[in-house]
């Protein structure tokens, strides 16, 4: 059995756009908990977490962050099998799209028909829809589909951004 690993650009995407967020600023050391954009309780890289949950340092972040990205790495295998045999960055995109918008959300979507009938250009196009938080697009989900979609392009086939 051939153990999964979670690709570097997965994890340069999540570190990229969720930060570890020092909230309050004022404590260089520790992260404690705060609601993200999306109106969700969240600490460290993006882990979601309930309001009470105790402040954590960087490497207890990084920790979250593996099991975050993990989870999210089975996931898209499951749903997206396809990524098994295409070049990595194509499954270190869709890795940070799953760890971002959850498991639920790529199962039921458009953008996953189009990863498994190998339609890149039409996956890019889906991708770049979700950058939605709240209710409103947020400028940080249009940057970060942006690079997830520059991840799924077809080399041979790649049109500009």
């Amino acid at each position: 059995m051939v153990a999964l690993v979670v690709p570097q650009a997965a994890i340069n995407l999540a570190k990229r756009f969720e930060g570890f967020h020092r909230v309050p600023r004022n404590d260089s050391t520790r992260a404690y908990p705060y609601i993200c954009p999306a109106g969700f309780w969240t600490i460290g890289y993006g882990h979601l977490c309930d309001q009470g949950h105790s402040p954590i340092s960087v490497d207890e972040g990084e920790n979250y962050l593996t099991q975050d990205l993990m989870i999210a790495l089975k996931a898209t295998l499951l749903y997206c099998p396809v990524l098994a045999t295409e070049p990595e960055e194509r499954l270190a995109a869709i890795v940070d799209f799953t760890f971002n918008l959850g498991a639920g959300r790529l199962q039921a979507s458009t953008l996953r028909r189009r990863i498994n009938q190998r339609d890149w250009c039409q996956a890019r196009n889906e991708i770049r829809r979700w950058i939605y938080g709240g209710g409103k697009v947020l400028p940080g989900l249009v940057a970060r589909r942006k690079a997830e979609a520059n991840l799924l392009a077809d080399q041979a086939n790649s049109w500009p951004t």
